[in-house]
């Protein structure tokens, strides 16, 4: 979409601070982490259990492969509530500094406010959506120096959560899919380490997500306590990459 002109200085009483949304997120990030690391014990308890049953030609299920399947299901449960939690509160967040950087610098952003929120139901599309969004927020959001011109600031943390939580995404989804329709020991058992696989890069995602939401909070403070001085050297720059 076309780039809207930067608003007046006016619309600075607009802010809002994303400091509590960006510790919510952050510490459900961290309960994300722990359930990961949850499924992964349980999934090895799993493996553990049917690689027995694969060394002694038993085809039957023993009591301790239904106890380590259970909590192996429990595990998953809780991942999924803590996924969901989380996803709420990132999205709340990212609306909130989302609507910051309309007043930082309303050119840089491609698409309207509301796709913040509607870019990550757009199926396909929020594999790509929410990182320009990203980008454009990061660019507004870069501190300035005190006479006015901008400052580069890599987006380096913004591009590796991006790409883990991409990978991290298809491969669960993958993952997840071959362990539903396994029905053999051999098939459970190469499926749960698939999982868990996908389960260890969601706890990379995730850190590199916390990292993220506090880089640009913290982008964000600093640029609103700098006022609304004109930004001349980033209006003269051109349209935000992508």
């Amino acid at each position: 979409m076309a780039a809207t002109p930067a608003p007046a200085p006016e619309t600075w009483h607009l802010l809002r601070s994303p400091v509590a949304l960006a510790r919510a997120v952050v510490v459900l990030l961290g309960i994300v982490i722990a359930t990961d690391l949850l499924a992964v014990v349980a999934g090895l308890n799993v493996r553990s259990g049917y690689a027995t049953s694969l060394s002694t030609d038993r085809m039957y299920v023993t009591d301790a492969q239904a106890h380590a399947s259970l909590l192996y299901g429990f595990a998953g449960s809780l991942q999924t509530f803590a996924m969901l939690a989380t996803a709420v509160v990132f999205i709340i967040w990212f609306r909130r500094v989302r609507l910051n950087a309309e007043v930082f610098d309303a050119s840089q952003q491609r698409m309207k406010p509301g796709w913040a929120i509607g870019a990550w139901f757009v199926p396909i599309g929020n594999f790509w959506l929410p990182r320009r969004i990203a980008a454009g927020i990061w660019a507004a959001s870069v501190r300035t120096n005190t006479d006015g011109s901008w400052r580069t600031v890599s987006q380096t943390p913004l591009n590796l959560w991006w790409t883990a939580w991409v990978l991290s995404a298809i491969l669960g989804r993958s993952a997840d899919r071959n362990y539903a329709q396994s029905l053999m020991p051999q098939e459970v058992a190469n499926a749960v380490v698939a999982v868990m696989a996908s389960d260890m890069l969601d706890i990379v995602a995730a850190v590199l997500a916390i990292l993220f939401v506090r880089k640009l909070t913290a982008m964000q403070g600093e640029r609103a306590a700098l006022g609304a001085y004109p930004l001349r050297q980033r209006q003269a720059a051109g349209p935000v990459p992508s």
